[in-house]
């Protein structure tokens, strides 16, 4: 199998300034910010970045850090858009600031997937703060987003207030994503399409354990239940994990055999405003009905 990358593009309110040495210079919006990035080996195109505030990682490898500030007055919150979808975005504790810019592509890959069907019906599974659940709803899909946080799940909502897609069809629900996709199994519920984004580990409201290594198959063989051959789409990113595309490219490919359609796989990267390199931030694998690319 084959390899293959989608490219995040700069827009209005997102944009990856510069790169290098280890960190990177984002706008979100009128804000600017520096923040870790192991995989930006290279030098950055300047030596003098500005920035109103920076997230200066921790000892542990694997999280902790915190945010130091050069703006006096950054608010807790700011409105962005993303086309016809607007959200708050913050400094979290976690290092990013509310969402993923990095997955606009994505969120068009699959408004077209679902492009001239009648109310089709998706799901977005850790769907966090929402932006990609309202990318789909926006479009009159009828969608279902399922995260563990309460807080995430409020997040989404507020951004739905805030987009005018409240009235949209949309079930809001907190709960483990392995357990709730495990009972719509169970139901014999169907979907045309299914977005996840697992973390490399999580609990659940109730103390569930998710390891990714351990947990993704068995996810991805409930999602393949819960889609058949009039299906559009699964779409599958990894982030942060030692893991390869073609991994999990072929879980996928033995998951969906029985389907038609394209299995592909590859990397999601941003492209850098200064220069124009790309700086790869996930893998991806997805399934579907009738996209164009790497074939089996």
């Amino acid at each position: 199998m084959e390899l293959s990358t989608l490219i995040g593009e700069p827009w209005a309110d997102y944009g990856l300034i510069d790169s290098g040495h280890g960190r990177k210079l984002e706008r979100y919006g009128r804000y600017r910010f520096i923040r870790p990035e192991p995989q930006a080996m290279w030098a950055p195109a300047s030596q003098d970045w500005q920035s109103d505030a920076e997230f200066i990682p921790g000892a542990d490898e694997d999280g902790g850090g915190r945010w130091y500030y050069d703006t006096k007055g950054l608010p807790q919150s700011w409105e962005l858009a993303w086309d016809d979808v607007r959200f708050h975005s913050s400094c979290t504790p976690f290092r990013h600031l509310g969402f993923f810019p990095d997955m606009a592509p994505v969120w068009n890959w699959m408004r077209g997937q679902v492009r001239g069907m009648d109310a089709p019906h998706c799901m977005n599974l850790f769907g966090y703060t929402g932006v990609g659940t309202l990318a789909m709803a926006s479009q009159g899909v009828q969608m279902v987003h399922v995260d563990a946080s309460k807080k995430s799940v409020a997040a989404a909502r507020a951004n739905a207030e805030l987009s005018g897609l409240a009235d949209r069809p949309v079930r809001w629900i907190v709960d483990d994503a392995s357990k709730f996709v495990a009972r719509e199994v169970r139901r014999g519920r169907r979907y045309d399409g299914i977005l996840l984004d697992p973390p490399k580990y999580g609990r659940g409201p109730d103390g569930e354990v998710w390891r990714l290594e351990e947990d993704l198959p068995g996810l991805i063989a409930n999602c393949r239940a819960l889609l058949d051959a009039d299906s559009r789409f699964l779409f599958l990113t990894v982030y942060a994990v030692r893991m390869s595309a073609l991994a999990i490219g072929e879980l996928l490919r033995q998951a969906f055999a029985d389907l038609p359609g394209k299995v592909e796989a590859g990397e999601l990267a941003v492209r850098e405003e200064a220069r124009g390199l790309l700086l790869p931030t996930a893998i991806w694998a997805r399934w579907s009905l009738g996209s164009t690319g790497i074939q089996r």
